[in-house]
């Protein structure tokens, strides 16, 4: 086999969380370039998503689910419409999050339940659900969507902090238990990327300009920055990744 040929993705398909729009958007339609069929989940509809994977010709099929409201019996049937459509579910990318920026003393309990709920518990529960059914099957790549701020501290984000380090931390213990059952656990850590989540930043100058003193690669990342990465750890190139996080932050981290 040749060396590209580790990276196709013909004959997989995926789950995407959150690929409405920006990041999710990002990788569901890379995925797709790479060969897989990519079932779209998020609270609204992916219409744009899908059309540019069925663009591809590649199949999709949107999974309507609020993941802040949804019952882990939900996560359940929304697995269950991705095997009927798809037969069967070969990749996860757990991309869905929220952030609710505010000082750590004003956090308010309502913001910190909805990101506890949306970033760590929901993502924790579709990984045992996804996991029990490729773990049956010996094989399967998951994804999850850490941060930045899974290594260190960031300012008027506490709480949101707290969820990314879960995410690190439940990528590791997966992998640990799954490695030796086929079953590879590994996520991505954006750094500063230009998504709707984000825009409160942008759209304050002095903000932005900080922000970019600390970016050696002096830009902030978009969400086509992550489609390499992404590519990579759903495909039988990184058979012998496990617990692994990549940082893809122009090079925010080495600072």
């Amino acid at each position: 086999m040749k060396v590209l040929d580790l990276f196709s993705l013909e004959g997989r398909t995926a789950l995407v969380t959150g690929a409405a729009q920006g990041l999710g958007q990002a990788m569901a339609i890379a995925l797709a370039e790479a060969g897989a069929d990519v079932a779209c989940l998020d609270y609204k509809p992916c219409e744009e998503t899908i059309a540019a994977i069925e663009a591809m010709g590649c199949k999709s099929v949107m999974v309507l689910c609020d993941l802040k409201a949804a019952r882990v019996s939900e996560l359940e049937n929304a697995l269950m419409k991705v095997c009927k459509a798809f037969g069967k579910l070969d990749i996860l990318v757990n991309n869905a999050g929220i952030t609710r920026p505010n000082s750590a003393v004003d956090i308010r309990e309502l913001d910190f339940d909805d990101e506890l709920e949306i970033n760590q518990k929901k993502l924790f529960f579709l990984t045992q659900i996804v996991g029990r059914q490729m773990i049956a099957r010996g094989s399967g790549k998951i994804i999850n969507v850490a941060s930045t701020t899974s290594f260190n501290a960031g300012v008027r984000v506490a709480s949101y902090v707290g969820t990314k380090g879960a995410v690190a931390g439940y990528t590791r213990a997966f992998a640990a238990e799954w490695a030796a059952l086929g079953v590879n656990v590994n996520a991505i850590a954006p750094g500063f990327m230009k998504t709707a989540n984000t825009t409160n930043l942008l759209e304050v100058p002095e903000v932005y300009q900080e922000t970019l003193r600390n970016i050696p690669a002096k830009r902030w990342g978009i969400p086509a920055d992550l489609r390499g990465t992404v590519v990579f750890l759903a495909s039988a190139a990184s058979d012998y990744l496990h617990g692994v996080i990549i940082p893809v932050d122009g090079g925010l981290l080495i600072l």
